[in-house]
């Protein structure tokens, strides 16, 4: 099964370089038989721009999590507590093997739907 997930287009290409190897959500999906992430790249993008393969997903407190992750997080600590503020739990997916497609894709072409807020099981 895969999801596609909205990613800002900075972090999608961090995710390409292979600097961040960890995407953080404040909320996972629930079924636990998603193997690959479909990537939207947000404004000012717009566009499917590729995927990648889950390998785990971490959860925890967040300073345990920011340990585990911290150096191929692609973000900053500042950043990484801002994001999750007010939150004492997230989720960390671990990427594996990633593609980023040769020609962006539209969305509604590729699924017939609008970009989700967090993720959508397609």
């Amino acid at each position: 099964m895969r999801i596609l997930l909205s990613i800002k287009p900075e972090f999608a290409e961090k995710i390409f370089s292979g600097e961040k190897q960890y995407e953080f959500r404040r909320v996972i999906f629930k079924k636990n038989n998603v193997e690959k992430v479909v990537i939207y790249a947000s404004a000012p993008v717009g566009k499917i721009i590729g995927e990648f393969e889950i390998e785990t997903v971490l959860t925890g407190d967040l300073e345990a999590l920011w340990d585990r992750t911290k150096h191929w997080a692609g973000i900053t600590k500042e950043y990484f507590m801002g994001y999750f503020n007010g939150r004492t739990n997230g989720y960390a997916i671990k990427i594996g093997k990633h593609s980023k497609y040769k020609s962006p894709r539209s969305i509604k072409s590729a699924f017939g739907m609008k970009p989700p807020q967090s993720f959508a099981y397609v």
